[in-house]
């Protein structure tokens, strides 16, 4: 008998597997549809889907910090605010750049910057 503790229901909202972007022709037709806003911290690309949930990419290049650690941790940063969000993003394919790197102190202020990003391409959801 399976053991309901552990079960899902103690755990918020996660992405399912369709709510990522991995294909590399999914994430250059973001691109190609050119609505975008940007911060100090982050450039946001979006474009409406047809599924009923969104798919985001976080992408944190080299060039913006040389440890992987510091990626990484900018990259779940991003992913767990969207999947905190998930409900008001709507159905759109977002990618999102980091731009310059952040540090842990500076984390609501990032909470924040990621909002507005996210909340400018509401504009792309019209088109």
């Amino acid at each position: 008998m399976a053991d309901e503790t552990f079960g899902n229901s103690a755990r918020e909202p996660r992405f399912k597997t369709i709510g990522h972007l991995k294909k590399a022709d999914e994430i250059s037709s973001v691109f190609d549809f050119k609505c975008r806003f940007s911060s100090e911290h982050f450039v946001a690309l979006g474009k409406p889907n047809q599924f009923q949930i969104p798919r985001v990419v976080v992408m944190v290049g080299k060039k913006t910090h040389k440890h992987a650690v510091r990626r990484n941790y900018m990259r779940r940063v991003c992913q767990e605010y969207c999947r905190t969000e998930q409900a008001t993003l709507g159905s759109m394919d977002i990618v999102i750049r980091v731009i310059k790197p952040f540090l842990k102190q500076d984390f609501s202020k990032i909470n924040q910057e990621i909002a507005t990003v996210i909340g400018g391409l509401s504009k792309c959801r019209e088109s």
